[in-house]
Protein backbone atom coordinates (compact mmCIF):
# COMPACT_ATOMS: atom_id res chain seq x y z
CA UNK A 1 0.00 0.00 0.00
CA UNK A 2 1.18 3.24 -0.89
CA UNK A 3 0.76 6.58 0.81
CA UNK A 4 1.72 9.00 -2.24
CA UNK A 5 -1.98 10.44 -2.07
CA UNK A 6 -2.22 10.75 1.53
CA UNK A 7 -1.85 14.11 2.91
CA UNK A 8 -1.71 12.61 6.47
CA UNK A 9 1.34 10.59 5.74
CA UNK A 10 4.28 11.15 7.97
CA UNK A 11 2.07 13.22 10.55
CA UNK A 12 2.02 11.96 13.93
CA UNK A 13 -1.28 12.04 16.01
CA UNK A 14 0.43 13.91 18.44
CA UNK A 15 1.64 16.42 16.18
CA UNK A 16 -2.00 17.00 14.76
CA UNK A 17 -3.67 16.82 18.03
CA UNK A 18 -1.27 19.77 18.91
CA UNK A 19 -1.25 21.52 15.92
CA UNK A 20 -5.15 21.50 16.14
CA UNK A 21 -5.31 22.49 19.78
CA UNK A 22 -2.91 25.69 19.27
CA UNK A 23 -5.14 27.27 16.59
CA UNK A 24 -8.64 26.30 17.96
CA UNK A 25 -7.81 26.17 21.62
CA UNK A 26 -9.53 22.78 23.66
CA UNK A 27 -12.59 25.16 24.05
CA UNK A 28 -13.66 25.74 20.30
CA UNK A 29 -11.64 22.14 19.41
CA UNK A 30 -14.95 20.29 21.47
CA UNK A 31 -17.26 22.69 20.25
CA UNK A 32 -16.63 21.33 16.80
CA UNK A 33 -16.25 17.69 17.62
CA UNK A 34 -18.26 17.41 20.48
CA UNK A 35 -15.96 14.20 22.29
CA UNK A 36 -15.73 14.14 26.13
CA UNK A 37 -12.10 14.13 25.67
CA UNK A 38 -11.82 17.47 24.22
CA UNK A 39 -15.37 19.57 26.49
CA UNK A 40 -14.17 17.81 30.48
CA UNK A 41 -10.51 17.95 31.67
CA UNK A 42 -8.72 18.05 28.33
CA UNK A 43 -5.44 17.27 28.10
CA UNK A 44 -3.50 15.62 24.70
CA UNK A 45 -2.66 12.02 26.46
CA UNK A 46 -6.01 11.70 27.35
CA UNK A 47 -7.25 12.48 23.54
CA UNK A 48 -4.60 10.34 22.07
CA UNK A 49 -5.78 7.58 23.84
CA UNK A 50 -9.31 8.10 22.76
CA UNK A 51 -8.94 8.61 19.19
CA UNK A 52 -6.41 6.36 19.24
CA UNK A 53 -9.07 3.67 20.44
CA UNK A 54 -12.29 5.20 18.31
CA UNK A 55 -12.16 5.46 14.61
CA UNK A 56 -15.49 7.55 13.99
CA UNK A 57 -13.31 10.55 15.98
CA UNK A 58 -10.22 10.44 15.00
CA UNK A 59 -11.98 10.61 11.14
CA UNK A 60 -13.42 13.98 12.50
CA UNK A 61 -10.10 15.22 13.95
CA UNK A 62 -8.06 14.39 10.44
CA UNK A 63 -10.56 15.70 8.66
CA UNK A 64 -10.90 19.14 10.59
CA UNK A 65 -6.89 18.91 10.65
CA UNK A 66 -7.06 18.55 6.65
CA UNK A 67 -9.46 21.70 6.48
CA UNK A 68 -7.46 24.11 8.77
CA UNK A 69 -4.78 23.45 6.76
CA UNK A 70 -6.14 23.72 3.51
CA UNK A 71 -5.29 20.16 2.43
CA UNK A 72 -7.31 17.93 0.19
CA UNK A 73 -10.00 16.46 1.86
CA UNK A 74 -10.39 12.73 1.33
CA UNK A 75 -13.21 11.34 -0.89
CA UNK A 76 -16.18 9.32 1.17
CA UNK A 77 -15.11 6.05 1.52
CA UNK A 78 -17.49 2.93 2.29
CA UNK A 79 -16.62 1.72 5.74
CA UNK A 80 -14.78 -1.29 5.93
CA UNK A 81 -16.09 -1.62 10.15
CA UNK A 82 -18.80 -3.92 8.91
CA UNK A 83 -21.47 -1.76 10.16
CA UNK A 84 -24.65 -1.48 8.53
CA UNK A 85 -27.18 1.04 9.12
CA UNK A 86 -31.20 -0.47 9.30
CA UNK A 87 -33.16 -0.63 6.02
CA UNK A 88 -35.22 1.53 8.18
CA UNK A 89 -32.82 4.24 8.56
CA UNK A 90 -31.27 3.94 4.96
CA UNK A 91 -34.66 4.80 4.06
CA UNK A 92 -34.99 7.96 6.10
CA UNK A 93 -31.85 9.12 5.30
CA UNK A 94 -32.83 8.58 2.04
CA UNK A 95 -36.24 10.57 2.19
CA UNK A 96 -34.65 13.53 4.03
CA UNK A 97 -31.70 13.92 0.95
CA UNK A 98 -34.66 13.98 -1.38
CA UNK A 99 -36.55 16.67 0.44
CA UNK A 100 -33.66 19.12 0.72
CA UNK A 101 -32.33 18.19 -2.70
CA UNK A 102 -36.23 19.39 -4.01
CA UNK A 103 -36.16 22.42 -1.10
CA UNK A 104 -32.74 23.90 -1.67
CA UNK A 105 -29.28 23.22 -3.38
CA UNK A 106 -27.39 25.26 -1.25
CA UNK A 107 -27.64 23.51 2.05
CA UNK A 108 -25.62 20.90 0.41
CA UNK A 109 -22.73 23.49 0.35
CA UNK A 110 -23.76 24.05 4.40
CA UNK A 111 -23.78 21.17 5.56
CA UNK A 112 -21.78 20.62 8.59
CA UNK A 113 -20.59 24.12 9.20
CA UNK A 114 -21.53 24.49 12.21
CA UNK A 115 -19.16 21.29 12.95
CA UNK A 116 -16.59 22.37 10.55
CA UNK A 117 -16.66 26.14 10.26
CA UNK A 118 -16.27 27.88 6.94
Amino acid sequence: MTQVNNPLHGIKLEDLLTDLVEHYGWEELGARIDVRCFNHDPSIKSSLRFLRKTLWAREKVEYLYLKMNKLPLPARKPRDDHYQASDKSLREASNRSNANSDNNSDDDNQLNTNIWGN
